[in-house]
């Protein structure tokens, strides 16, 4: 195809994917005037222009976790030498933090503007959104293969490997298909955890094969860093179930499920750091 007319295509079609986005409503249903009275916000004059940020404390955390792991993944980047799997940790983490910024625009800070200003009703998600959840599925496929490397060999290693590969080409699919459609489970949270679990379970695995191979300590302390994940994820679950949200909200209390989710995150960030980081090395293959 002549790039001269790449445009003419393009142009269409990512106006009829807005549109199909734009036509989910949020849930539950907000006015731009409702969706501020739900939640804390602040207002800041920018040359002469007014900001909206929304859930400000939550879009400190979620910055904050964002640029830590950005500054992990960058360190793992910086030196991983000829080790395959801390140049997939690294990779994974930077991809978590692009995906993370992303997602605290999008879900918290520049919410009003980005899914409620100038609208009748706010809608359910954005493509700010959708990159965030296929860049953060790529993250963990990209952790799963440097799990891969640092725990398995020959045809485990490439069978994980595949997985992941596998894993990164489908869910993009699936995705745009829900956005396009559009189809809402789709392009949920939810959807992407669900996803998502089986990668982490095979990090989980390929993590407990190694620790009852070796017995080592160093091995335990990184088994710790995935149940952690997954302690983390259903705290979030639960604190969302219990509506412990707007009961602290209700009281001034502005700390969310999303908070909880964010905070147990930068923990498993700062043990990937503190704990994976300084010994992480491929696992070499058997010498015949």
């Amino acid at each position: 195809m002549p790039r001269r007319l790449l445009p003419l295509f393009v142009a269409p079609l990512a106006a009829c994917a807005c549109g199909r986005l734009d036509s989910i409503p949020a849930t539950p249903a907000h006015t731009p005037e409702s969706w501020l009275a739900s939640q804390p916000w602040v207002e800041f004059e920018v040359a002469s222009r007014t900001i909206v940020v929304v859930q400000p404390s939550t879009t400190i955390i979620v910055l904050g976790l964002s640029l830590l792991s950005l500054g992990i993944g960058f360190r793992l980047l910086r030196t991983r030498a000829r080790e395959v799997s801390r140049l997939w940790w690294g990779a994974g983490l930077v991809l978590w933090g692009v995906g993370g910024l992303l997602a605290g625009a999008s879900y918290e800070a520049f919410s009003y503007a980005i899914k409620c200003a100038g609208r009748p009703t706010c809608v359910f998600t954005t493509w700010w959104e959708v990159v965030y959840l296929i860049l953060t599925a790529w993250s963990i496929n990209a952790m799963m293969l440097a799990e891969a490397h640092a725990c398995s060999r020959g045809e485990w290693r490439r069978a994980f490997a595949a997985g992941a590969l596998l894993s990164s080409l489908v869910y993009p699919v699936v995705v745009l298909v829900g956005a396009f459609v559009p189809i809402r489970f789709l392009i949920s949270f939810e959807f992407f955890v669900l996803v998502a679990s089986p990668s982490v379970l095979a990090c989980l695995g390929l993590r407990t094969a190694r620790y009852l191979r070796s017995g080592s300590r160093a091995d335990l302390a990184l088994l710790g860093t995935w149940l952690w994940l997954m302690v983390t994820v259903g705290a979030y679950y639960a604190y969302l179930l219990l509506d412990v949200t707007g009961t602290l909200w209700a009281r001034g209390i502005w700390f969310s499920e999303n908070d909880v989710l964010h905070v147990g995150l930068i923990a498993w960030m700062l043990s990937i750091a503190f704990v994976i980081a300084p010994g992480l090395r491929d696992l070499p293959e058997e010498r015949s």
